[in-house]
């Protein structure tokens, strides 16, 4: 059987002059199925694992499917800014020559300028669910016309909690529509979703469900929270590849971002608390070399497009199996190979035991580097803030009450260390390291 084509898929003279400028020079197997389908006008359920050209799967059709309209004819769903940005980057490369123009419409950003694009009457808008009610609302766009949706990584949308929005979408955009939804998992509230949605819908699956990249090399080292920064740096030190740290909340990115620069590490972080420049700022410098290392929560998980991501931590486990996937998902990417290697503390043993329940196997066990020296100088200098954590600090522990005024509720309830009649008289343990304990869940 011979090799597909762009030239054999149905598309245009225009799309594969544009896909040649871009590089692309064979379809992927979910480009190759994927395709076809969609340009005939059938619904889609595309399920295949992250980094194998889903986008380019259904932004050609796309493309095809506008070409001469007039108005919004064709809205595409994302569940974070950033990978809303990267759909509209496919959009401008394969669009442009074809007259097809865009709108992107994501939080964290001026309001006013979208509605400009809006003004500007694109054929397509790219959207996260959030934005895109408040547009509604204020009654910026109408989506009467639209022919064509999409709902990419729609496992995502529904586990951020986003079907109520998704739903109050769904009402406004006609029913008689051809969707396509694409996802790197597909089982339970996603199944459920699509079978509510869609129509006779064809199904793509080039992975198995909860299938991880093929060339990652997966590891897992056991080790307590305590140890989890002195192993990092151990493993940044065995090479130079660019380096994506997930955390699972936004303090604890912060602390291990600031953990790094400390090291003399050049990093960046990303997260939700980032303004939407220094969220930019950080992808940007990242996939440039300005930083060797990204430290991140899920929200970049689904977001971020590069191709040269070596090494993947998950320096915390994700409580959802199926965002491992996700975050290994960014290594590895197409015909690349790269690293994956998890910290599992005693805490997290039941989410590891959930990923290789949901992979079908288990995640090989490595040995922790504790003969290195950079975890040997890690750990010591990390027993050494516990130890000796420095000077106090001007003005700490100074009331800022006026004087006279009784102490307030936190005062009495938590006694000054210095003082004699706090207790016992022997001051509490000091016993804190960088990382210790579990790591926080959001509230």
């Amino acid at each position: 059987m011979s090799e597909p084509s762009f030239s054999s898929l149905g598309l245009s003279s225009e799309s594969q002059a544009a896909l040649a400028r871009a590089g692309y020079r064979v379809p992927t197997p979910i480009q190759a199925r994927a395709i076809p389908l969609a340009l005939a006008g059938k619904d889609v359920i595309g399920c295949a694992a992250t980094g194998t050209g889903k986008t380019a799967a259904f932004v050609l059709p796309l493309v095809e499917h506008l070409a001469g309209k007039q108005g919004i004819r064709a809205l595409v769903l994302a569940p974070t800014r950033e990978l809303a940005m990267q759909i509209d980057e496919h959009a401008a490369r394969f669009g442009a020559a074809r007259g097809v123009r865009s709108a992107l419409l994501i939080g964290g950003v001026s309001i006013g300028p979208q509605q400009q694009a809006l003004h500007s009457r694109p054929q397509l808008i790219i959207a996260t669910p959030g934005r895109l009610i408040d547009h509604l609302e204020s009654r910026n766009v109408s989506l009467r016309d639209v022919e064509l949706l999409v709902l990419d990584e729609a496992d995502r949308m529904l586990d951020m909690g986003f079907k109520p929005q998704l739903n109050r979408i769904l009402a406004v955009v006609p029913r008689a529509r051809q969707t396509l939804l694409f996802s790197a998992t597909m089982a339970g509230e996603v199944a459920d979703f699509a079978k509510s949605h869609l129509r006779n819908p064809a199904r793509v699956e080039i992975s198995r469900s909860g299938t991880t990249a093929e060339r990652a090399e997966q590891r897992v080292y056991r080790v307590p929270q305590a140890e989890k920064a002195s192993l990092l740096l151990a493993l940044l030190a065995e090479d130079d590849l660019s380096t994506l740290v997930f955390t699972r909340t936004k303090h604890r990115t912060d602390k291990v971002a600031q953990m790094l620069e400390r090291a003399g590490h050049r990093v960046s972080r990303l997260h939700s608390n980032r303004s939407q420049n220094q969220r930019q700022a950080a992808l940007e410098g990242f996939k440039e070399g300005k930083f060797r290392v990204l430290v991140a929560t899920d929200i970049a998980a689904r977001g971020i497009d590069v191709a040269e991501i070596g090494h993947v931590v998950n320096f915390d486990l994700p409580h959802v199996p199926q965002d491992y996937v996700h975050r290994i998902g960014r290594t590895a990417r197409a015909a690349a190979s790269g690293k994956a290697s998890s910290f599992c503390g005693p805490e997290e043993t039941g989410q590891l035991r959930d990923i290789e329940r949901l992979m079908r196997r288990s995640v090989p066990q490595a040995e922790v580097p504790r003969s290195s020296p950079v975890f040997q100088s890690a750990a010591t200098a990390a027993t050494a803030r516990m130890t000796h954590p420095g000077p106090r600090q001007p003005g700490h522990g100074v009331s800022g009450r006026p004087a006279g005024q009784a102490p307030g509720r936190h005062a009495r309830s938590h006694p000054r260390r210095d003082r004699p009649e706090s207790g016992s008289g022997a001051p509490p343990s000091r016993g804190a390291v960088l990382f210790s304990g579990g790591p926080r869940r959001r509230r």
